[in-house]
């Protein structure tokens, strides 16, 4: 089992402002460097020239600790309200549009590269959307373009032979922000004062 989590926040930069942290380490072409978004909130090994974890993440999680990955989603910097929120996550989206309107569908986090991908397969629900997710990494393109139901069938099985895989509960909070996004550009523009 895997021992992080992932936490997607309008702004990162604030949340280290409150918090002691380390940097995650990683090794990027031969290469040490800091994790883009992985953080330790617990003592680790450090590393000062590096400014970073003395041990890269795989190392750690086989030591027991747990790392954080803070990521910036900007597209909760347009939520105006807890409300707003709520009921953009309580609307069904309108998931046609992600095939029928590909210069919308571009605008969306995390899948509007795919607009190719989106009108072949036409995800139309969130486990459909958390699965169109999946295979959009390289340990899971094989199950693009087919069936739904072959998809579902091994598409979470943790099989990461063939590259980076997704997580089940990470494509599923994915899903969901991408439908809370696909109403966020479905509502009316405001009008200007």
């Amino acid at each position: 089992m895997s021992a992080d989590i992932d936490l997607d926040l309008a702004d990162r930069e604030q949340i280290l402002k409150l918090i002691q942290a380390t940097p995650a380490r990683q090794h990027h072409q031969g290469q040490v460097r800091r994790h883009n978004s992985g953080i330790y909130v617990t003592d680790i090994p450090y590393d000062p020239i590096n400014q970073c974890a003395a041990i890269d993440y795989e190392q750690a999680e086989e030591r027991g600790y747990f790392k954080i990955d803070l990521l910036n989603m900007s597209v909760y910097q347009l939520i105006k309200s807890p409300k707003q929120y709520q009921e953009l996550l309580s609307k069904d989206p309108p998931w046609e549009r992600l095939w029928t309107d590909p210069t919308w569908a571009k605008q969306l986090a995390h899948v509007g590269n795919y607009t190719a991908l989106l009108e072949s397969m036409k995800p139309d629900s969130i486990p459909r959307m958390a699965a169109f997710i999946a295979i959009i990494r390289p340990g899971k393109a094989h199950l693009q373009n087919q069936p739904w139901n072959t998809v579902f069938d091994t598409v979470w099985d943790g099989d990461s032979s063939k590259g980076f895989v997704f997580k089940k509960s990470h494509s599923i909070s994915y899903a969901a922000l991408v439908a809370l996004h696909m109403n966020l550009l479905s509502q009316p523009a405001e009008p200007a004062l």
